[in-house]
């Protein structure tokens, strides 16, 4: 499935370069707190973008790649979108644990978000690389969703520590930072002369070094699902650029839930498992599709089902306060 015209490649990254010139020139040009409304109508315009993506490559790739190629694009985009989901609660503990000003929200994470697609680019192309030259190395991926599956089984949210960031103190030892913040500047002039960065620059490198962590295992993911790197890289750069306007939609809702991480690692544990056994048992892509949709969507409705009740509901708690 290689072979993608170099054309086809400038115009997705000139699309999400004009994407990103949009939100930050034209759409949040003044910072503002998203509400409801708009993240939920920001969520289904690129979820609409993607599912668009889709059904162009069906129309345009060699119909005898045609279906198979659609629908690896879409088993990986919702992958990558369903680890995305639970990615955005350790967003929360972070911007929590640095008291980021609600305001500030949108700025750090349409930065975070421009950050990530620079750097899992590299990533996506060195794996593509790594397993063009040497094919064992998509067995040691299927091994990593394994662990990742067991750990997010056993890994507990609150147990995220973002002061311990190694490049926040990298960075600490160049240049100190302000006590407060200064509106959404990321560098301030100190009083006797020189900079520093502000807290909001410090919330900026968090963000973006854990996403990385959150691709060394998103990547391999997508290579379980399909060997085509036009198809990894667009999938995984659509999912990551509607991962902003998510943030708005659930982050008042992430606690809810409950069953989305046990979920998760059941879809990463059947795609390593599928890597790993590749050789012996192949597994059709719309029968990876049916697996992983099936597993995702029970899990969010079993959470819809049994989501724990709140206080004052029912019964005779006291009433949750404001």
């Amino acid at each position: 499935m290689e072979g993608t015209p170099l054309w086809a490649w400038a115009g997705f990254l000139a699309f999400i370069a004009a994407m990103m010139a949009l939100d930050l020139g034209v759409f949040h040009r003044k910072a503002h707190i998203v509400g409801f409304r708009e993240a939920g109508a920001w969520t289904v315009a690129w979820i609409t973008l993607a599912l668009l993506f889709c059904l162009g490559l069906w129309r345009f790739s060699p119909p005898a790649i045609a279906r198979d190629r659609s629908l690896e694009f879409l088993t990986a985009y919702i992958v990558e979108l369903s680890l995305s989901m639970d990615n955005l609660f350790v967003f929360l503990v972070i911007f929590r644990y640095f008291r980021l000003p609600e305001l500030q929200y949108h700025r750090v994470l349409i930065w975070g978000i421009i950050g990530a697609v620079v750097l899992r680019g590299p990533m996506i192309l060195g794996g593509m690389w790594l397993v063009h030259l040497f094919e064992w190395v998509l067995y040691v991926f299927g091994a990593v969703l394994i662990v990742t599956a067991v750990r997010l089984l056993v890994a507990r949210a609150d147990g995220v520590d973002p002061g311990r960031n190694w490049l926040v103190r990298v960075a600490g030892i160049f240049l100190p930072v302000t006590k407060k913040y200064v509106g959404g500047a990321f560098l301030a002039r100190r009083p006797g002369g020189g900079w520093a960065m502000t807290p909001l620059l410090v919330v900026l490198m968090v963000v973006s070094t854990t996403d990385v962590v959150f691709a060394v295992d998103s990547i391999p993911a997508g290579f379980g699902v399909t060997r085509d790197g036009f198809v990894l890289f667009t999938s995984n750069m659509l999912a990551v650029m509607g991962l902003r306007s998510m943030f708005f939609l659930l982050a008042g809702m992430l606690h809810r839930f409950r069953f989305l991480k046990p979920g998760l690692a059941a879809a990463l544990g059947f795609i390593g498992v599928k890597m790993v056994a590749e050789p012996w048992v192949e597994v059709p892509i719309a029968v990876s599709l049916g697996v992983v949709l099936a597993i995702i969507a029970g899990s969010v409705l079993l959470s819809a089902l049994l989501a724990p009740r709140a206080p004052g509901q029912g019964g005779t708690g006291p009433r949750a306060p404001r």
